[in-house]
C-alpha cells in the first residue's frame, strides 16, 4: 500500500475543504488509514485555505512536514506559490490556473506575481507542475461550483481508487439535484488531466 501526502490549498469559499474531505472518504473506503487536517484561517472572508491529507497504512500524524508533500491541488495559483516549499522534489502539483486577488492587492498595498513568476517559484521545488483551466471549465459545464469536483478528478488520475468509490462519495456530499452535474464534473476533470499530462 504506497503512502501519499497531499496538500489542497486555495481561498474561501472554492470548496477546498469538501474536496479533502472526499479524498479522504474515498481513501477510507479502500482500505486506507487517514489523518486530515485544516487550517481555514480568515477563509469565510477569501482567505487562505489548507487541508493535509495523508494516506497509508499506518499514519500517525496529520500534518505533512515542508518538502513531503506528493501531490498538491490548488484551487488558486498564487496559493500554489504559496505553499510550494512544501513539495518534495518530484511532487505533482496540479494548479488551477486562476487568479484570485487578495485584499491587500485589490487595495494597492502589494502586486500580484506574474504567470512567469509563480511558475519559476513553483519550478524551483518540482519540475512536475500542471496548469488546468479549471474554472472556465467549471463554468462551461453550468456551475462555478463544480471546480473542486472538478480537480477531484484531476487528481485521481494519480490515487489507486476505483472511479465507482470516487462517484459513490461525491454523490454522498453534493445536493440531489446536482449529483450528476458533479459526476459529469469529475469525469471532465480527468480527461482534461489525460490531456495535459499524457
Amino acid at each position: 500500500m504506497k503512502k501519499f501526502d497531499l496538500l489542497i490549498t486555495g481561498v474561501g469559499g472554492q470548496g477546498v475543504i469538501l474536496a479533502s474531505n472526499i479524498i479522504s472518504e474515498v481513501a477510507l473506503a479502500a482500505g486506507y488509514d487517514v489523518k486530515k487536517t485544516d487550517t481555514l484561517g480568515m477563509a469565510q472572508r477569501g482567505g487562505s485555505v489548507v487541508s493535509h491529507v495523508r494516506l497509508g497504512r499506518k499514519v500517525w500524524s496529520p500534518l505533512i512536514k515542508a518538502g513531503e508533500v506528493d501531490i498538491m491541488v490548488a484551487f488558486e495559483k498564487l496559493e500554489a506559490a504559496r505553499w510550494s516549499h512544501y513539495l518534495r522534489p518530484g511532487a505533482i502539483a496540479i494548479v488551477n490556473n486562476h487568479a484570485l486577488r487578495p485584499l491587500s492587492v485589490n487595495l494597492g498595498d502589494e502586486r500580484y506575481p506574474s504567470d512567469e513568476e509563480i511558475t519559476d517559484i513553483l519550478g524551483r521545488h518540482s519540475e512536475r507542475i500542471y496548469f488546468i483551466n479549471g474554472t472556465s471549465r467549471a463554468r462551461e459545464l453550468g456551475n462555478i461550483r463544480t471546480l473542486n469536483v472538478f480537480l477531484l478528478g484531476c487528481v485521481s488520475l494519480f490515487l489507486p481508487f476505483r472511479i465507482s468509490v470516487w462517484q459513490d462519495i461525491i454523490s454522498q456530499h453534493v445536493p440531489s439535484g446536482v449529483q450528476q452535474l458533479n459526476i459529469d464534473a469529475f469525469s471532465q476533470g480527468r480527461k482534461e488531466m489525460r490531456r495535459v499530462y499524457l
